[in-house]
């Protein structure tokens, strides 16, 4: 996935009310008002004085001149646009790179199923079970390790539940974790930030649900999967 224009520097001053930042751009010195697409906690990745990068708007008219794409740490860039894996994974999944879901002759996304959900991504052949991947946004590294959710997620919880249902229906279900940053080796739960999600999980993967995780290479030009993370989970 390539950024469809050149990032811009600015250092952050404030996240607040979850989708917005203001931010001092480097180039100009100049204070705005920023998106911020993630409604989680970031921890780590949101602190005052942080070097960040911005996309500017597709719209020249948008009321916020520009989003916030990367977070600069000293161990590497983080993404942290909640809704860039989806095509992350869907790029990954039409090359190749996720030998665990290749092989399928159709990608379809955001497919309704279930309770009023919607897939992100519905993989098809005529001689193949459908495979449901849900796609998860990871940033949040902890001990060195790449963990999710960073905040409480019943949406998460809800997911889980469905996909268990489709694989006891006789589908493949998976859950696909993208962690959006270079520095972690092994993927594990954040089961004291989110206790149900945890349990939802592993119920999950006792009713037939199967999980992979991938990290990604991130530079100011863009995003592509990398390599697979073991999962850390008792």
């Amino acid at each position: 996935m390539q950024f469809e224009k050149p990032l811009e520097a600015a250092t952050l001053i404030r996240r607040y009310k979850r989708f917005l930042a203001d931010v001092s751009l480097d180039a100009s010195g100049l204070q705005i008002t920023a998106h911020c697409p993630n409604p989680g906690a970031m921890l780590g990745l949101a602190n005052e004085g942080d070097k960040i990068w911005l996309r500017p708007a597709k719209n020249p008219k948008s009321k916020l001149p520009y989003a916030w794409e990367l977070t600069e740490l000293k161990t590497g860039l983080v993404g942290i646009d909640t809704g860039r894996p989806n095509r992350i994974a869907e790029e990954a999944i039409q090359g190749g790179l996720i030998p665990e879901l290749s092989g399928y002759e159709n990608c379809r996304r955001e497919v309704k199923y279930g309770e009023n959900s919607r897939i992100d991504l519905l993989l098809t052949s005529a001689n193949r079970q459908d495979c449901y991947v849900e796609v998860k946004n990871v940033h949040l590294k902890r001990n060195g390790r790449a963990e999710f959710p960073d905040s409480k997620t019943v949406r998460g919880v809800k997911h889980l539940g469905e996909l268990a249902k489709v694989s006891e229906a006789g589908s493949r279900a998976v859950m696909l974790y993208i962690v959006q940053r270079m520095d972690c080796e092994v993927f594990s739960l954040a089961d004291d930030i989110d206790p149900a999600y945890g349990l939802a999980f592993r119920d999950a993967r006792a009713r037939g649900v199967e999980s992979f995780c991938y990290d990604c290479d991130i530079s100011l030009e863009g995003i592509v999967l990398r390599k697979s993370l073991p999962l850390s989970i008792l």
